[in-house]
């Protein structure tokens, strides 16, 4: 029978509804996706729908790379990166993927044909707060430079329901709002229920005879299911799309219908209930021993999926384990997945029944140590009894990976008992401990600080014991930030100006940025720079008036300090520089100083007191200084909200001036100093974590130094450092902290900053008031620099041409080259 044409208009849909890259094509794909997906015509849409739409087409044209590239991935069994992580701070998605695709042009030009502005789709995206900060955010630049780079890689995490808490501040404090960034649904990830693992908790082991050998068989008491959910990751300008694979806990048995037909409807659910909270909340409050308990399980919880899913990967092509370690390299992103070396042991040992010396060689050539700390207290420990209860299979086989690994130590040092007792993976020293971070250092073949100071500061100090046994497994890998979002995409009008005048290959190798040098003395280029900065000044103090309530001044130097609350990081000594200023220009109201508009922003950890009681400082301070007629416009203090990716966005090509001002010796690297320093920010700064290499890249005559060394610090600190004879000799910092202690800035209650004066006065673990005099003197500097808008702004180019060493890719390619030994596969389209 002869079939008969099919009406025009009813055509089935063609293969570029899904692919196809023009205008046309994407808007066709776009009222496709909000019709047949979300059951939505125009006129009812909302924002979100339109949002859920275009996020849909823009999955469907990142979906044929993907599947492009798991193929010849597994047909060409390519070593593959996997990199362990409890935080993958990836930021919004629409944007960074549009970018990464080329087609930012073409849907802007598609969403105007529909009526619609792309911008408005942008700011509607929830922001996935999968992680705290540094750490999370350096995890997803990785994965962006790995893709970008065409390596090979999955990146294994938790899908975390409620991310990082929402950040409001209510008079003064900070105030935690459940993060609910799924409650819209995330059109990014792709559940896949047929890849699951069961993960043992508790419970006891017991041995027994295998045709000889004598095995362990692990006994858990509870059962918990780990499914993965996939999220693609783009690389710029290239076809390849790498994974990332989050876990979400699922109980083992949803229902317990006996206890239901019981009449016990709670006991019916209780267990599915139990299960899920393992991933319910980013990193829970682990101050109580529930908390480190729920920490420790989330731990194990996502390394045991991801090396069960590499092993299945795995076991797919060969049925010998022998060469696991050849396919796959493991980097354990700081201690929080460092029970993976413990638990791949099992895996080999008990599961798969391996002897254990070809286990240990597998495992320890398997698996790379990033340590992201230089204090002593951030290195995971846990109490031995926790441990045992939570996994006793694991404690057994640490013991046994200490017993064997201290004969090692006692051969090589005869007689060292004291070294013995701090290399052991066991603290001994009255209630005992698991050390996480010796388990990762015994466990790994490499080990790697994020800076050049802070990995020599490791050798030095905190891992000194390792680096004397294996010095061979040290190195550095200096931290790098994608430029991809934190210029391409924060900073459109920069990188336009950029890609006039170099051309656009500096996206993907930012050496090229040296190029810049050459116009530095163009007295149109500095003008067109210049204008590029105000209007992304004059964008900040927009938000700034809608989400703190007032004006500022957009020709102010914009002194900018984002970050995590910490003591470490010294947003008080900020604080009291800011409150110098003002007390100057309250003794000389016509004192002329440069305009300023001080702004901050960052969380501080709910059950952290102190650094909650900064940010109360810091807005009360604010509420002073911006209400007080005597200071005019000169100064102004805005503390910026629920700082996250997205509003960094908005931040970081605002900066003129970068605060980098912690203590020597304590931040690791710091990755925020190098977003602003791409985007034309000059930094004030310590010799601390990645200042050290940014200060030699881009000119000790571009960046405003003050403060005590690493070296001078520990020498203060042992010669018997009193914070008190510093605040008395020093008449400025004197009459700074008396405000505070007598409640100049707290009216309602003139005690309310005691605890962090007499913190400071004290002990002064910082050593605020010994750098003060230096910071004041430094931002005098700054003050007159500023004043010159033509030096000033050659300082500005000079910063973001000399900042091509700090591109992640840079860092992506060093770890490729010499830890992870992994080459690029190219995917054809």
């Amino acid at each position: 029978m002869k079939q008969e044409p099919i009406p025009a208009g009813l055509h089935p849909r063609s293969d570029t509804t899904r692919t196809g890259l023009a205008p046309a094509q994407i808007a066709d794909a776009f009222r496709d996706n909000l019709h047949y997906l979300l059951g939505r015509f125009p006129a009812i849409a909302s924002r979100n729908d339109n949002y859920l739409a275009l996020a849909y087409t823009v999955r469907d044209r990142l979906l044929k790379r993907w599947i492009d590239s798991a193929q010849t991935f597994r047909e060409r069994q390519s070593r593959t990166v996997c990199y362990l992580s409890a935080e993958f701070l990836m930021g919004p998605q629409l944007g960074n993927n549009l970018i990464n695709l080329g087609i930012q042009d073409q849907v802007e030009e598609a969403m105007k044909s529909l009526g619609l502005k792309l911008e408005d789709m942008l700011e509607q995206e929830e922001e996935p707060g999968l992680g705290n900060g540094g750490l999370g955010r350096l995890a997803a630049c990785y994965l962006d430079s790995l893709a970008t780079l065409e390596v090979p890689s999955i990146g294994y995490g938790i899908r975390y329901e409620f991310g990082i808490f929402e950040q409001r501040i209510r008079n003064g404090w900070q105030i935690e709002m459940t993060d609910k960034w799924l409650q819209l649904g995330n059109p990014w990830e792709i559940p896949r229920p047929e890849i699951v693992h069961e993960v043992k908790f508790g419970g006891r082991t017991e041995g027994y005879d295998d045709n000889g050998a004598f095995r362990v068989r692990w006994i858990p008491n509870e059962l918990v299911r780990g499914m993965a959910y996939d999220m693609p990751v783009p690389g710029y300008q290239v076809h390849t799309v790498n994974l990332l694979r989050l876990w979400k806990a699922e109980a083992a048995e949803s229902f317990d219908f006996q206890a239901f037909n019981e009449g016990d409807y709670y006991r019916a659910v209780m267990h599915k209930m139990a299960s899920e909270n393992i991933t319910k909340v980013l990193y829970p409050n682990d101050e109580s021993l529930q908390g480190k308990r729920l920490r420790l399980q989330q731990q194990f919880f996502f390394v045991s999926c991801a090396l069960q899913d590499m092993l299945r990967l795995y076991l797919q092509r060969s049925k010998k384990l022998d060469g696991f370690h050849e396919k796959f390299c493991v980097q354990l992103n700081d201690t929080h997945p460092a029970i993976a070396v413990a638990e791949l042991m099992r895996l080999l040992v008990d599961e798969h029944r391996m002897s254990w010396e070809p286990a240990w060689e597998i495992t320890r050539k398997t698996f790379g140590y990033t340590n992201h700390t230089l204090l002593p207290e951030a290195l995971e420990r846990w109490g031995v009894p926790l441990f045992q209860s939570v996994l006793p299979r694991h404690l057994e086989l640490i013991y046994e990976i200490n017993r064997r690994f201290l004969n090692e130590v006692r051969l090589r040092f005869p007689g060292d008992d004291a070294r013995v007792a701090r290399m052991s993976l066991i603290d001994e020293g009255g209630e005992r401990y698991v050390r996480m971070a010796n388990l990762a250092c015994v466990g790994s073949h490499a080990i790697n600080g994020v800076a050049r100071l802070h990995s020599d500061l490791l050798k030095e100090g905190v891992l000194r014991d390792f680096h004397d046994f294996s010095p061979e497994k040290f190195q550095n890998k200096t931290n790098g930030v994608t430029p991809r979002r934190f210029m391409l995409l924060s900073n459109p009008g920069l990188a336009a100006l950029i890609s006039r005048s170099i051309g656009p290959g500096w996206v993907k190798n930012l050496d090229e940025l040296k190029h810049l040098e050459k116009f530095v003395e163009d007295a149109q280029f500095r003008r067109e720079w210049r204008a590029v900065k105000l209007e992304n000044k004059r964008t900040l103090a927009r938000l700034l008036q809608e989400r703190a309530g007032f004006t500022v001044n957009p020709d102010s130097l914009f002194d900018i300090q984002v970050k995590r609350l910490h003591e470490y990081k010294r947003q008080h000594l900020n604080a009291l520089f800011i409150i110098t200023l003002y007390n100057r220009l309250r003794r000389n109201p016509s004192l002329k100083i440069t305009p300023r508009t001080f702004v901050f922003g960052g969380k501080a950890a709910p059950g952290y007191y102190m650094a909650k009681l900064i940010i109360k400082l810091i807005n009360s301070i604010a509420e002073v200084v911006n209400n007080d007629p005597v200071v005019k416009n000169q100064l102004k203090v805005a503390f910026f909200p629920n700082f996250n990716v997205k509003n960094a966005q908005h931040i970081y090509p605002a900066a003129d001036l970068s605060e980098q001002i912690s203590t020597a010796g304590k931040e690791a690297s710091g990755t925020g100093n190098m977003k602003f320093a791409m985007n034309g920010a000059l930094t004030i700064g310590t010799l601390d974590g990645a200042n050290v290499e940014i200060r030699e890249q881009v000119g000790t005559e571009n960046f405003f130094l003050f403060g005590l060394t690493e070296a001078e610090v520990e020498q203060t600190k042992a010669h018997g450092y009193r914070p008190w004879e510093y605040c008395a000799s020093n008449e400025e910092l004197r009459e700074v902290i008396e405000q505070i202690r007598d409640g100049f800035f707290s009216p309602d209650q003139p005690d309310r900053f005691h605890p962090l004066v007499n913190s400071l006065l004290q002990r002064d673990d910082y050593l605020l008031f010994a750098d003060y005099a230096s910071y004041v003197a430094c931002q005098d500097r700054v003050a007159a620099a500023y004043e010159d808008t033509e030096q000033w702004t050659r300082m500005s180019i000079l910063n973001v041409a000399r900042m091509g060493y700090f591109s992640s890719d840079r860092s992506i390619r060093e770890y490729c080259d010499e830890i992870w030994k992994v080459k690029p596969v190219t995917i054809e389209t």
